[in-house]
């Protein structure tokens, strides 16, 4: 029973006269000016190691530009990136575990159309030891025929079951709405092309495409920035070619207003996913442009959640959010909704999108967003891991840690008028292109009387 002298969080916030005001906001801080080195190996791969001695840890970031226009590209990429680590010429596979479990370490691969990204990490003492381990690893990976064939039967189930998921398929329908047959639609390869694949073609496809020049390697934690470097030279020396890694091609930009309707026969539930062209993190408007996202939909307090979600329930989940492919930038929009609501979320969205451009947030709703924004910023790079993601994330574009450490201080001289031009030029309405998946014979009449919406072919 719950005592009397109970308060609930509503009583413990309010007084006699009203709610408590919340405390004064801390003074804003710039990111901390990190020790680094960010230079280039004689190999042609771009390196940033940074000092952040919190634990003494190190973590590693390698990207890999790895785009292919062979139709068994994303198939081959894909078992390559589940392979590589399954054994090299000096280690097999249990080796490579055993060697990187004594060091309290770790390697992982992962692979989309634009790159091939290892990721890991070691106690820092075990730095040259872990290094070891990866440069063998890049430079010596076998891809034995028993280990290609017992990970292509695992991806192949693990495939079909992604295929059959609803977001697997809305974001496969946005990718070739918005992108056609460009090499940046193919996310999740076809199981019949992963079975198809043979260990000569992975071996042919790392010998031709994992090189480190146009490739870009991160190391953040308890570390000399400058000692790494040589020690670097010495691992990854053999690990050279005189081409360059392969990049997308430029994706086309995206045009409104159209949105296509992709019939998914007696789904309960739809998934809308709207895209529009916005601008990169280079682009001097970009501060502005993503204070003006968070108002939309980039955080919880947000106004698309507050309308579709906290008051309408139309969904449990909406977001929106910036999505960086290769210099270039498109902000989405996501919500699952009930099939009964999906017209209705739709509407509430486009409605919600023009009326940031015609009442844009100012006064405590932008120093909300602006507070919010530098406040992730900074908790996302306070850890070794959040810092190395976010450093191999600038980098992938040509930007270096300097930006990270200015960004604070561009949210922070953000005006109203700037959010408000960003948000009449970029959230129009009518910029806004997508796709929604759901039970057309219930949603098609609906959704053509909002319009700019078309039926597509079946998912």
């Amino acid at each position: 029973m719950t005592s009397a002298t109970h308060r609930s969080a509503e009583e413990i916030g309010r007084t006699a006269r009203g709610p408590r005001p919340l405390p004064p906001l801390g003074e804003q801080r710039a990111a901390a000016d990190l020790s680094h080195v960010d230079t280039e190996l004689g190999n042609g791969l771009r390196v940033l190691a940074v000092r952040k001695a919190t634990v003494p840890m190190v973590e590693a970031r390698l990207w890999i530009p790895f785009a292919g226009d062979d139709a068994l590209h994303p198939a081959t990429a894909e078992v390559l990136a589940e392979t590589i680590l399954t054994g090299t010429g000096r280690r097999n596979r249990i080796e490579i575990d055993a060697e990187l479990a004594l060091i309290g370490g770790d390697i992982g691969a992962g692979v989309d159309p634009e790159r091939l990204v290892l990721t890991g990490s070691a106690l820092a003492d075990k730095l040259p030891t872990f290094l070891d381990v990866f440069g063998d690893v890049l430079t010596g990976a076998t891809y034995a025929d028993e280990e290609i064939a017992r990970e292509k039967e695992r991806l192949v189930e693990r495939i079909a079951v992604s295929r059959t998921q609803p977001r697997t398929i809305a974001r496969e329908a946005l990718q070739k709405h918005r992108y056609g047959d460009h090499p940046a639609t193919r996310e999740v390869p076809r199981a019949e092309d992963v079975a198809v694949v043979t260990p000569e073609q992975v071996r042919a496809l790392h010998q031709a495409s994992v090189l480190p020049r146009g490739s870009v390697m991160v190391l953040v934690g308890d570390l000399d920035p400058a000692g790494v470097i040589g020690e670097l030279e010495k691992v990854l020396g053999g690990w050279a070619s005189d081409r360059s890694a392969v990049r997308l091609p430029p994706l086309p930009d995206l045009t409104g207003p159209d949105v296509l309707l992709v019939p998914r026969a007696g789904a309960v539930q739809s998934q809308i996913r709207l895209s529009a062209q916005t601008v990169p993190r280079t682009d001097p408007g970009y501060a502005a442009l993503q204070l003006a996202n968070l108002a939309f939909g980039g955080y919880f307090s947000s106004r698309l959640v507050e309308n579709i979600r906290e008051n309408k329930g139309y969904t449990y989940s909406a977001h929106s959010g910036f999505e960086f492919t290769d210099g270039t930038a498109v902000v989405n929009v996501d919500a699952d909704t009930a099939t009964d609501a999906t017209a209705p979320a739709l509407l509430e969205t486009r409605y919600e999108l023009g009326r940031l451009g015609q009442v844009p947030p100012s006064g405590d709703e932008l120093e909300s967003v602006r507070q919010y924004a530098i406040g992730s910023l900074l908790t996302s790079t306070s850890s070794q891991a959040g810092l190395a993601g976010q450093v191999l994330a600038l980098a992938s574009t040509g930007l270096g840690l300097e930006w990270l450490n200015e960004h604070p201080a561009r949210v922070a001289a953000v005006t109203a008028d700037d959010v408000a031009e960003a948000a009449l030029k970029y959230f129009a309405p009518k910029r806004f292109t997508g796709v929604v998946v759901g039970d057309a014979a219930v949603l098609e009449r609906k959704l053509h009387a909002l319009g700019d919406v078309v039926v597509g072919e079946p998912a």
